[in-house]
């Protein structure tokens, strides 16, 4: 549980701005985080307003002085309507899906309205002026902000305002968060096309020379008229694809994509390489390994092997 906040961190204009720092979630709109003032619509209606007033006064106009009253009353009351939007809305964070560099990282927000009723018109606001505008129904309901992911590594969301200016547009009720997520960013494929050539490697069952169908090499993925006694079942059972299990009486061959492959290239031109690698030997269905110079991924095949690969990857040269 948060330690509560002091007098002068409560009141500090730098938590009016930019909220409390990065907190996990999920996040409670309560009467301490959501700040209202008034618009430009609003300055003017008050401005509007005062002019009626003075009118008022300096023809003495029962009318007028109706007027005002009703007027102010109804801005009155928006002020609690437009608080009340925010108030009590729980935000969370949820799972972002890796991309690759060059492409948008998608950050799903979850918005949980536990009033019975629709709170509309509210807006996501990202620091770069991106906006997201939604009504949010009663329950859990997902929206999505995005940003360019430029390079490999950990891209964070960083601060993100939920503000609202339901019902008149005459206040702005607004929240500052900010929510301990990132996405994944695996390295941009290098255009270049083609896998390196196996290595030798120790067979399945220990022995140099196999006998027939007993010396399995690899998985490639299953054709019209394979035979069904060679299906990979288990991968089947998992929901990864059909493959068909290849055999062969000789010494197995085993896919290394290596470091070592690619000597004088920089250290991201390597990775764009590698990455490129691990895209085509999960689409043949080919089962491969992978040595970086600070770890080594045993050969395997399918999703998660994909999914191990490019993570080491991503973080290459991260300290854990």
């Amino acid at each position: 549980m948060a330690s509560p906040l002091t007098l002068r961190q409560r009141f500090s204009l730098a938590r009016f701005l930019r909220g409390s720092g990065a907190e996990p979630g999920p996040i409670r709109l309560d009467r301490r985080r959501v700040y209202i003032l008034p618009t430009r619509q609003g300055l003017l209606f008050g401005a509007v307003l005062l002019a009626i007033l003075l009118g008022a006064i300096n023809y003495d106009n029962a009318l007028a002085f109706a007027l005002v009253f009703l007027l102010a009353g109804l801005g009155v009351v928006s002020i609690l309507h437009t608080w009340r939007n925010l108030q009590g809305l729980c935000v969370e964070a949820g799972r972002c899906p890796a991309v690759f560099a060059g492409e948008q990282a998608r950050f799903p927000i979850g918005l949980r309205n536990d009033t019975g009723e629709t709170r509309p018109a509210l807006t996501l606001r990202l620091p770069d002026g991106t906006e997201t505008m939604l009504d949010v129904p009663s329950g859990l309901h997902w929206a999505e902000l995005s940003l360019p992911a430029p390079q490999r590594g950990r891209l964070a969301l960083g601060r993100f305002t939920v503000a609202t200016r339901f019902p008149l547009g005459l206040l702005r009720a607004w929240s500052p968060l900010e929510l301990s997520m990132d996405c994944l960013v695996y390295p941009a494929p290098a255009p270049q096309r083609g896998l390196p050539p196996a290595q030798p490697g120790a067979a399945s069952g220990g022995s140099e020379h196999g006998q027939g169908h007993d010396d399995f090499t690899a998985l490639r993925p299953y054709h019209a008229g394979d035979s069904l006694r060679h299906v990979h079942w288990k991968a089947v059972a998992r929901e990864q694809g059909m493959y068909t299990k290849q055999f062969a009486g000789e010494q197995a061959q085993e896919l290394w994509l290596s470091w070592e492959l690619l000597p004088g290239l920089a250290t991201e031109a390597r990775l764009s390489r590698l990455c490129r690698w691990v895209l085509e030997a999960d689409a043949a269905g080919l089962s491969y390994g992978l040595r970086l110079p600070d770890r080594n991924i045993a050969p395997g095949f399918g999703p998660s092997q994909r999914r191990r690969c490019l993570e080491a990857l991503a973080l290459y040269g991260e300290r854990p």
